[in-house]
């Protein structure tokens, strides 16, 4: 039995990967995607992290405000550190400060989704009360409350977004949840015996995990654009480079007074082209997910 779920499981991710790769925007997304990924675990081949340090700039003699004709290949920023460095270790932060935070936002959405939608009843009732609750309050104001009372660190901002994004996965999720219950292979499982919790792993569990995934990687711009607000608030980590915190510190020092396109604008299309990734990606997914999404278009 276990060979045969086995079998199926890896004909679903080959047809999966079949319908993907036929996909040409989905292909784009991967192939960006991989690239700032590359550039992200290449960091330290790439540019040395010693230029991030003000100190060790100024005692390599780096210019002040240097366009990338003078210090290539991006310029230096205001207080001489190497911009194609922060930009480098920065991607690290943006990916993952977005990738753990879609990850905590996708557990909690998910354990509460499909907990309300099977469960159903009074459980259900207090738990969409609770994820009524999240939906009600701006997202924004009640992120930079949080990262203000909890302090400025990747973890924390990590904590913020997890917890203030869950409520829409919750919700599809359990509206998913509601509609497999009913299928008839569900009830079959119970007359043979079976428990809530084998259901749910044997059988609710794989048919929401498409859904979930496609949910996922819509999921992963949105944190990391959350990130960039909050460290552009000034309430990222001040001790680690990322995207957010560069175009931060350019608007707060006047870069685009003084025509420092070289500054600012790598930061600004990184974040551009990896959110514009994940979503290609996300799309993909909800299509072969939902395959009517396709048809209607």
């Amino acid at each position: 039995m276990t060979s045969i779920a086995m079998q199926r499981r890896r004909a679903t991710v080959s047809r999966v990967w079949a319908q993907f790769r036929s996909s040409r925007q989905g292909m784009i997304g991967l192939a960006v995607l991989l690239v700032f990924v590359a550039v992200a675990l290449a960091a330290p081949l790439l540019a040395d992290v010693r230029e991030l340090n003000p100190v060790y700039a100024r005692a390599q003699g780096n210019p002040q405000w240097g366009p990338p004709s003078v210090f290539p290949p991006l310029g230096t920023d205001y207080i001489r550190r190497s911009v194609w460095a922060q930009f480098v270790w920065g991607s690290r932060v943006s990916l993952f400060v977005g990738l753990a935070a879609t990850v905590l936002t996708i557990l909690i959405g998910s354990v509460v989704g499909i907990v309300a939608g099977f469960v159903g009843g009074k459980v259900d009732a207090v738990l969409m009360r609770v994820t009524e609750w999240f939906l009600v309050i701006p997202f924004l104001p009640l992120a930079i409350v949080l990262a203000s009372v909890l302090g400025r660190n990747v973890w924390n901002i990590i904590f913020v977004i997890g917890i203030t994004s869950w409520p829409s996965t919750a919700r599809l999720v359990r509206a998913q949840v509601l509609t497999v219950k009913q299928r008839l292979f569900v009830d079959r499982a119970r007359s043979l015996g079976a428990g809530g919790g084998h259901i749910v792993a044997h059988h609710i569990l794989p048919n929401v995990s498409g859904l979930i995934l496609a949910n996922a990687t819509l999921a992963v711009p949105i944190s990391i654009l959350t990130e960039t607000t909050l460290s552009f608030l000034g309430l990222g980590d001040p001790t680690a480079a990322s995207w957010g915190k560069t175009l931060e510190e350019a608007f707060v020092n006047g870069a685009m007074a003084r025509n420092a396109w070289w500054y600012f604008l790598p930061a600004g299309l990184g974040i551009l082209a990896v959110v514009l990734a994940f979503t290609l990606i996300g799309r993909t997914l909800e299509e072969i997910a939902n395959p009517r999404l396709s048809r209607s278009r």
